[in-house]
């Protein structure tokens, strides 16, 4: 399952046919979309259709982080752009990367782009999915329609998303400003206790995660906690997760777990 591709939703056996297929669920839709860690209440409308969604990648690792801050300061607006892996795009976007890696080296072989808009190699491009009438692209569109399903209608969100070359792991640079204020200490402190979440921030050399060290992991990784002093009630932070796992693997078996216990288990 590729978590960036598009919401995956999950059917009940008695849904015919649909043990064998996925099926892409618009995030607008009632279908609930879920992550385990910020809205498990929300498995309860999965008796209304036998089915559940699991969001998109960048969204799911970005929510995890906001959740426990907005419960307690209340989230106004969030401003994130992602750096996001080929991983995402699948296989035929992580076999570009190294190809196009490799022939930059040996000059003689051309691998023109193909999964991407432009050469993915040593390089960053400001597009992943397709263009919206207002500028914006689909999945920077997701982001700000998720997160708002997921977390609380009325934040406001605004994104960028970036692919990169990185084969796993997405990042991400969040800015959060919130109604009331919110001092970076008991923020961190907050995450710390939040699930699912790993803070790793140290204000010395090296001392944050990076995309290659998350790979393999199940958290979500959030450093580079600090204030952000161009507005009242603002905060700065860096979010790094696996989006093979919590981006989609991970979330989708926590669906599945939550679901056995708290629906079908009941009866």
């Amino acid at each position: 399952m590729r978590g960036s591709s598009c919401s995956q939703a999950f059917r009940s056996p008695r849904s015919r046919g649909t043990r064998r297929r996925r099926c892409a669920v618009p995030p607008k839709s009632p279908v609930p979309l879920i992550v385990p860690e910020v809205n498990p209440d929300a498995v309860a409308g999965y008796t209304k259709r036998n089915i559940i969604a699991n969001p998109n990648c960048s969204t799911a690792q970005m929510v995890v982080a906001l959740k426990p801050l907005h419960d307690r300061a209340r989230i106004k607006r969030v401003v994130v752009s992602t750096y996001q892996s080929v991983s995402g795009s699948g296989k035929e976007g992580m076999d570009e990367l190294w190809d196009q890696t490799k022939a930059i080296y040996n000059p003689t072989t051309d691998v023109p782009p193909n999964k991407f808009q432009k050469q993915i190699a040593f390089n960053v491009i400001p597009q992943i999915d397709v263009f919206m009438e207002d500028g914006s692209t689909k999945e920077e569109w997701k982001m700000v329609v998720e997160t708002k399903k997921i977390v609380d209608p009325s934040i406001k969100v605004t994104a960028t998303c970036v692919r990169v070359p990185v084969f796993v792991g997405h990042s991400e640079a969040v800015n959060i400003e919130f109604e009331e204020f919110l001092d970076e200490d008991e923020a961190r402190d907050i995450l710390r206790e939040a699930p699912g979440i790993m803070v790793i921030d140290k204000r010395e050399d090296g001392g944050y995660v990076s995309p290659i060290e998350c790979a393999g992991d199940f958290a979500t990784f959030i450093s580079r906690i600090r204030q952000d002093s161009t507005i009242e009630n603002g905060l700065n932070l860096w979010c790094v997760s696996d989006n093979l796992r919590k981006g989609a693997a991970l979330n989708a078996v926590q669906i599945a777990e939550l679901l056995g216990r708290e629906v079908l288990k009941k009866g």
